[in-house]
């Protein structure tokens, strides 16, 4: 296993639309594994492919206090979201440092595949709900502070080009 780097905002290539898994080989079962290292490492709840510049419709989650519940998620579809939504502090960790609150949906179902390409359903409630639907949007090539007002994507944004560059010159 091994650590991913992780893409930080606003690196361009968290705005490409992730492509659908098709095959489910040795080298998706690494890079599922190298993607929970890096997800439990950076102390994160959900890791999307697209985040480590894999650009597949690929999720890692787990969303549990012990992290003893790993969920793997390829080729997810909403297949119905509640109408009652909830509105909750959300971070990133291709936005290291930064948190804000996002609404979504209290309640989704997804169908997906898992590791073996088996199709399954999931309804999640709460905050897997909102990691879930988190995760979704990496794949689609949005990232969380798109739901922000201008001014503070934009301060966001400044404050993480700032950050990259002192990081660079240490």
């Amino acid at each position: 296993m091994a650590l991913l780097p992780i893409l930080c905002y606003p690196d361009p290539k968290l705005h490409t639309v992730a492509k659908p898994v098709t095959r489910f080989d040795e080298a998706l079962k690494t890079k599922i594994a190298d993607m929970f290292e890096t997800m439990y490492e950076a102390k994160g709840i959900g890791l999307a492919a697209t985040q480590v510049d894999f650009h597949e419709r690929l999720i890692v989650l787990d969303v549990s206090e012990t992290k003893d519940q790993p969920l793997v998620v390829i080729n997810p579809t909403i297949v119905s979201a509640s109408s009652q939504h909830i509105v909750g502090e959300e971070g990133c960790l291709s936005v290291p440092g930064i948190y804000d609150e996002v609404e979504r949906a209290q309640t989704v179902e997804i169908a997906y595949l898992d590791e073996q390409g088996q199709s399954k359903r999931l309804v999640a409630h709460d905050l897997l709900s909102i990691c879930i639907q988190h995760e979704m949007d990496h794949l689609m090539g949005r990232v969380f502070v798109e739901y922000l007002s201008p001014l503070k994507r934009n301060r966001i944004k400044t404050k993480m080009i700032k950050a990259q560059r002192e990081a660079a010159r240490s």
